[in-house]
């Protein structure tokens, strides 16, 4: 970081975001609230381009208790995308607008 600026700045990708928030959730117990914040601070660092950050910041917004950065990452780009909703077979992820829950098929041996 310290040979970095805004003229010559990182870059940080969704799939190391997602992989962030992944790690400090899991690994180090860290709140829904905490990542979104250590997020933010990417997000403002004048040394770091963040991939999509605008989207970035609007699933930021949709964090809750019951909503993750993930999911809520992905339905900001489906619905830019023209999705009028997002499939899923994670029915947490239903709590969030546009998010329809995929039922589950039992998969038969053979």
């Amino acid at each position: 970081m310290e040979s970095l600026d805004e003229s010559n700045q990182g870059f940080v990708s969704i799939v190391a975001l997602i992989e962030l928030q992944w790690v400090l959730r899991r690994a180090y117990k860290v709140s829904r609230e905490g990542v979104a914040g250590v997020i933010r601070k990417l997000l403002d660092a004048q040394e770091l381009l963040v991939q999509e950050s605008e989207a970035v910041r609007r699933a930021l917004r949709r964090i809750t208790d019951d909503i993750n950065f993930s999911d809520a990452l992905i339905r900001e780009f489906d619905a830019a995308a023209g999705c009028a909703y997002t499939a899923t077979f994670d029915s947490r992820a239903t709590r969030l607008a546009g998010m329809k829950l995929v039922p589950a098929v039992d998969a038969e041996p053979g």
